[in-house]
């Protein structure tokens, strides 16, 4: 079960600090870590590295599609190769605080506690099929050891390469090593880069269920029909074409 819960806040920029004030509560202070912010160093361009202007940022993406990603398309759409696009997703089963206003008192049947059904799948950019593995604990390395296991298992014929992002249990010895072994290519997007993510495009939406078993269970049907039953849907959405940036001065408006 999906909502929204929209408060009042304010924002202090010579200390950074954020304030919330719920209704009937105290005022409660947040302070973001700086050093999680894009371009500071921690998320994903290594620590100490200099911050990237929107320019620079737009130009490495721009670099990277024409050089990296597009030619490895190309190949993939001339049958010389596959291109999978990799990415998590994490659906929550619990209960999250809400304001309706209803002329009739109703109860409705929530979660006592919270739990997750993780997906990580791979996104075939030209046959537009799904390929992915699922629990209900963590995803981490040997999570996705077990995704390049599954994909060598299809014994493709001729390169293949996966697209994704610089998350660690992604990057890291173990995982480029197994890779390597079964002769896949990882390549690498540029840092807060989810616009040349195809897999990013696809949206589940969530709406109430029981339990969790109905929900994990709606999950994984929807997940099932995304080349069958949702192909019509997604063949507008899931083409080759990648939004960039060309107006920079948009992105800080």
């Amino acid at each position: 079960m999906y909502s929204w819960l929209v408060l009042p806040i304010s924002y202090d920029e010579r200390t950074a600090r954020v304030s919330i004030f719920p209704a009937g509560g105290s005022e409660v202070h947040y302070k973001p870590r700086r050093d999680l912010w894009p371009g500071s160093g921690s998320h994903g361009n290594g620590p100490g590295a200099p911050k990237k202007s929107l320019t620079e940022h737009v130009q490495i993406q721009r670099q990277f599609l024409g050089t990296e990603l597009q030619p490895t398309l190309d190949a993939g759409v001339a049958g010389t190769g596959h291109v999978l696009f990799v990415d998590a997703a994490h659906f929550v089963y619990g209960t999250f605080l809400c304001c309706l206003w209803s002329i009739a008192r109703v109860f409705v049947r929530a979660a006592s506690g919270r739990q997750r059904f993780n997906v990580l799948g791979t996104w075939n950019a030209v046959t537009r099929t799904l390929v992915s593995v699922t629990n209900s604990t963590v995803v981490n390395t040997d999570t996705m050891c077990q995704l390049l296991r599954a994909i060598a298992a299809q014994e493709r014929v001729g390169p293949v390469t996966l697209v994704l992002d610089n998350a660690r249990y992604q990057r890291n010895k173990v995982v480029q090593e197994l890779a390597a072994e079964l002769s896949i290519r990882l390549l690498f997007l540029p840092s807060y880069s989810p616009n040349l993510n195809l897999i990013e495009r696809h949206s589940v939406y969530g709406r109430y269920h029981p339990d969790f078993a109905s929900f994990r269970t709606a999950i994984e049907t929807t997940l099932a029909g995304i080349s069958t039953t949702h192909a019509n849907a997604l063949q507008s959405l899931m083409t080759l074409k990648f939004q960039t940036f060309q107006d920079v001065s948009l992105l800080t408006a």
